[in-house]
């Protein structure tokens, strides 16, 4: 050991006499200045990304022949020269020449991790330098993939892909990704990448194009800072078909890293996961999505059967495959959804298949919505929750499940705190083509609460990006409403109605004053051919029509109109569905049942409506005024029933105007 330490030391006395050490600091020193000098110049001057890499592997060559050159020669004042050994004798020579051999192999060793070290650190300088430049900003949308191929009719293909790639970037916790539903739109598009970004709201852009050949597939994307309009990375990857879904994944996770986003590796598990071995299944599956996205357009009943028969047949192959039966699922529902409301099976092939993905995949988000989406229509409000937070576990940037949340939490559950940040959620998350939706949906909740300021405020963004000019006074009547001044709710409703037919203030001028009876079995009728067109079932409406009618002397069809209410809203408590667990249900019976004269009736209904712990603000300004229960209005009870809906409703509204302020300090 001591004679080991004696050699380490004389080694080291012998590197300090041939001026190595210097020679090391020196260059260490020169070759940092350099590499800072690389990364400041590259994007300036549009450098290839390789660039960096390349200079650390020629200073790292250059620092092995430097050390090498330092150790033999030496610079003296009568210029370079050969460095004399530590001793002149033989054995010195010998035993220098032994030491030599060790030094030397110690040298390299010393500057291959200099190398390293000086690798690693200009990796954390540049990883720190990404941060400061976009911050924590890591908002992506993935473009349509373009298809290189003479045949359009595969261009299902790349959608598929490119769909994959998006979902998969959709697992990360740490990026928020825009659905696939709002880059449609920039199919072929010219607009510039900056446009783009600044529409979508995103800092990078995922462009692509993709051709498959037989069983080869050619994959070439690249990863775009939107507002600078510059790659930021790019590859072209080339693979086989049955290969596609490590492809997938791999893209997704290098898109990840290149933002610097954590990947946990239970968000690794999910993305490198196989949906399916059969690649023919794996086509029809891509294939009936195709299909399903046009019907959901324009609801043609074509696109419908062709997705429902590829759907079946991936399954045929497949008959594990999950994502096939999730599908489907979602199919069934957008297809029979009111056809079969009131019948006791309703949407139960949905639950059954949702739950049949899951036996198979117990980490599929969709197929927790599907579930969800089948209790929230059933009325079992808390098994909807629980699906819609596994759902969101899974994948935290599913806004879908946030905007039921949200709905769910405000209208059921009387939670509007949790229900406006589930909505806020749903806002920064969702697409952009339904946008001014949400920013509605926003301003609904916030108009239940009596902030009427914020609810303005939304109605107005809203205007700004569609322009709909008719929706927007619709919805400023609505306002007018809350506040109980119908007369200028009525006249924001008429000129709403003179611009888009479809906006008519029809709930105000069924409990508005008298004077307008005219005008309202005129917005009854419009409104029974707006019912009649769409196919969907008149649930709360059809005693407002009964009383317009019966205003106008049309008694014989308005009792046709109030035993379609009777008989609805029976149904749906029967049925528990979620008028029912609203209890918008009960209310509507109350009122049908008080008109009638059937006061008994009335009260029964009244009293299930007054085990709400919450009001919104348009129901008090309602029952305060609707006609329907002029013949109980000022009894006692009614009065109380009323004063009751006020300070639950005051409650809730003093919560969420303290969590509020508190938002506002943070």
């Amino acid at each position: 050991m001591a004679n080991r330490s004696n050699t380490v030391s004389r080694f080291w006395r012998e590197l300090k006499r041939r001026k190595v050490v210097q020679v090391i600091t020196g260059y260490g020193a020169i070759s940092f200045v350099i590499l800072q000098l690389v990364n400041m110049i590259a994007h300036p001057l549009k450098l290839p990304e390789w660039t960096e890499a390349l200079v650390i592997i020629l200073l790292g060559i250059g620092f092995v022949l430097a050390v090498f050159l330092s150790w033999i020669y030496d610079i003296t004042p009568a210029g370079i020269k050969k460095t004399r050994s530590a001793r002149d004798t033989t054995k010195s020579i010998s035993h220098q020449s032994k030491t030599f051999s060790r030094g030397w192999i110690i040298a390299t060793f010393t500057s291959i991790a200099l190398v390293i070290a000086m690798a690693v650190f200009s990796i954390v300088i540049k990883r720190d330098h990404a941060r400061d430049q976009y911050g924590s900003e890591k908002s992506i949308a993935v473009l349509p993939f373009k298809l290189l191929s003479d045949k359009p009719e595969e261009q299902y293909i790349a959608d598929g892909v490119m769909g994959s790639i998006n979902l998969h970037l959709q697992k990360f916790g740490d990026m928020r990704v825009i659905p696939n539903i709002s880059v449609e739109q920039y199919k072929g598009t010219s607009k510039t990448s900056r446009t783009i970004g600044k529409e979508l709201k995103v800092k990078f852009l995922l462009s692509g194009s993709f051709q498959k050949f037989g069983n080869d597939v050619k994959l070439i994307v690249q990863l775009i800072v939107a507002d600078e309009e510059r790659n930021l990375w790019g590859k072209e990857y080339e693979s086989t078909w049955n290969k596609i879904f490590s492809l997938e994944s791999e893209v997704a996770q290098t898109i990840a890293r290149e933002l610097y986003a954590t990947i946990t590796p239970e968000e690794k598990e999910l993305i490198e996961k196989i949906p399916t071995t059969n690649m023919t299944a794996y086509d029809l599956f891509l294939k009936a999505n195709d299909y399903q996205k046009d019907f959901m357009k324009d609801h043609n009943i074509d696109f419908y059967n062709k997705a429902l028969v590829f759907y079946k047949a991936a399954l045929e192959l497949d008959a594990t495959f999950a994502k096939a039966y999730s599908g489907l699922a979602s199919l069934y529902l957008n297809r029979h959804y009111w056809e079969t409301y009131f019948k006791e099976n309703y949407l139960d092939s949905c639950f059954v298949l949702g739950n049949m993905a899951l036996s198979f995949d117990r980490q599929l988000d969709e197929a927790y919505h599907i579930v969800g989406r089948y209790y929230f229509e059933k009325g079992n409000i808390e098994e909807a929750l629980v699906n819609f937070d596994k759902a969101l576990e899974i994948n935290p940037n599913y806004y879908n499940a946030y905007s039921y949340k949200g709905y769910l939490l405000t209208s059921a559950k009387s939670d509007y705190v949790e229900g406006i940040n589930c909505y806020q959620k749903a806002l920064n998350l969702g697409p952009r083509d339904d946008l001014p939706d949400r920013l509605s949906g926003l301003a609904f909740a916030y108009l239940d609460v009596g902030f009427i300021e914020k609810a303005e405020d939304y109605f107005k963004q809203a205007f700004i990006l569609d322009g709909n000019k008719g929706l927007y006074l619709s919805n400023l009547s609505e306002i007018k409403g809350c506040l109980e001044d119908f007369e200028a709710a009525i006249k924001l409703g008429n000129e709403a109605s003179e611009i888009d037919s479809a906006y008519y203030p029809a709930s105000t001028f069924f409990y508005g004053p008298v004077e307008h009876n005219e005008e309202a079995f005129s917005q009854a009728k419009k409104l029974v051919r707006s019912f009649e067109k769409s196919g969907e079932l008149n649930l709360t409406q059809s005693h407002r029509i009964g009383y317009a009618f019966w205003k106008a002397g049309n008694h014989k069809e308005a009792e046709s109109y109030f035993k379609q209410q009777i008989k609805y809203s029976q149904e749906s408590i029967k049925l528990n569905r979620s008028i029912a667990q609203t209890k918008a249900a009960h209310y509507d019976l109350a009122g049908t049942y008080a008109f009638l004269g059937d006061k008994q009736k009335a009260y029964q209904y009244l009293d299930e409506f007054n085990k709400r712990s919450f009001y919104p603000l348009w129901w008090i300004s309602l029952a305060k005024n609707d006609p329907l229960f002029d013949s109980i209005r000022k009894e006692e009870r009614f009065q109380g029933i009323l004063k009751n809906m006020e300070s639950r409703y005051q409650a809730e509204h003093d919560r969420v105007k303290k969590w509020l302020e508190a938002q506002e300090g943070l």
